[in-house]
């Protein structure tokens, strides 16, 4: 294990962290939901005030300029919040894509988010109508779309609010490396999923610390302890699996251990889902509790930026030709 927070990145966790637990995250997923903006985006500029929506952005277009470590602790938290929106894209993905983009001087300043669409992988353009950008990448070949038209399509995550568009022009832009682009958003998804599954763990060590059943808590029943640990455990495998891709994310084994680390924490995500899910007696399945929140976009995230299936293929590939561990 090379990576661990410096005492600076702690901090900046913990303040985004307190941030998103005043905002109060899921009454803005569930207007974000029903198509009123205004107090996410009021969350957003709080964020540009912090720095977080200039991240990863280069400090010639206004942003901070750092790396995948701070990246990955931001939407870490995101995740932990559930807070809904284009983040992976505006957060990950783009910076990496476009760096050379004037519009991401309006990303960083938090006036704008922005969206893509990406060849096999992201075939829908998630919150289209509130994106002050929208990119299409398919390969090597990315281009800037503009006078589109936009159809809401389903997701199993209402929040997730996912649009097919068809435009008028696309502008060719210059951009970095497709393929790396593509490797960062799939690491910010990972531990978005990986905030998602430890908010899971934690309302449900809550509800079974509090629900008595027999004169006494539920949680010190051995059945439940047991479903718990496994999910800790889940967690706590996949962690250094994300941690670790930030080191190797834009070197030549890059693309194998993000790949590794979204497989871990969506799998990890799903356990959790699936645990606070029964402990809460099925309770989150009604979309008026809040654990139905984090539910549903683990579930929706698992198979976004690719599926298991093909990262899964990806990873095997990756071993037959190199067997050096992964994380190491």
């Amino acid at each position: 294990m090379r990576f661990a927070p410096d005492r600076e990145q702690q901090d900046m966790a913990a303040t985004l962290r307190d941030l998103l637990a005043d905002a109060g995250t899921a009454r803005i997923a569930r207007s974000w939901a029903d198509g009123e903006s205004a107090p996410w985006w009021e969350v957003w500029h709080q964020l540009a005030e912090l720095g977080v929506t200039g991240l990863t952005v280069p400090p010639d277009r206004g942003g901070l300029g750092l790396g995948a470590v701070e990246m990955v602790l931001c939407l870490d938290q995101l995740g932990y919040a559930a807070l809904p929106g284009p983040l992976v894209e505006s957060l990950a993905f783009l910076p990496r894509l476009v760096p050379e983009s004037p519009w991401l001087a309006e990303l960083a300043e938090g006036q704008s988010v922005g969206t893509a669409v990406v060849a096999e992988h992201v075939p829908r353009a998630l919150d289209a109508d509130q994106a002050g950008a929208v990119f299409r990448s398919d390969g090597e070949e990315v281009r800037r779309l503009s006078g589109f038209r936009l159809q809401r399509a389903e997701s199993v995550d209402p929040a997730r609010r996912l649009f097919t568009v068809e435009h008028a022009t696309a502008e060719p832009v210059a951009a970095a490396d497709p393929g790396a682009a593509f490797d960062h958003g799939v690491l910010g998804c990972a531990a978005y999923l990986l905030g998602l599954g430890r908010r899971m763990l934690d309302t449900a060590t809550e509800h079974v610390t509090q629900r008595h059943q027999f004169g006494r808590p539920v949680g010190e029943f051995q059945a439940v302890k047991h479903h718990l640990a496994n999910v800790l455990l889940e967690l706590e495998f996949a962690r250094p699996l994300v941690w670790g891709a930030c080191l190797s994310v834009d070197g030549p084994r890059g693309p194998r251990d993000v790949s590794a680390a979204k497989l871990a924490a969506g799998e990890a995500a799903r356990t959790a889902a699936r645990t606070a899910l029964q402990v809460h007696g099925a309770i989150g399945y009604t979309a008026e509790h809040d654990l139905h929140l984090w539910l549903t976009k683990a579930t929706a995230l698992r198979t976004a930026w690719g599926t298991p299936a093909w990262h899964r293929a990806r990873v095997a590939r990756a071993l037959a030709t190199d067997t050096a561990p992964i994380g190491a």
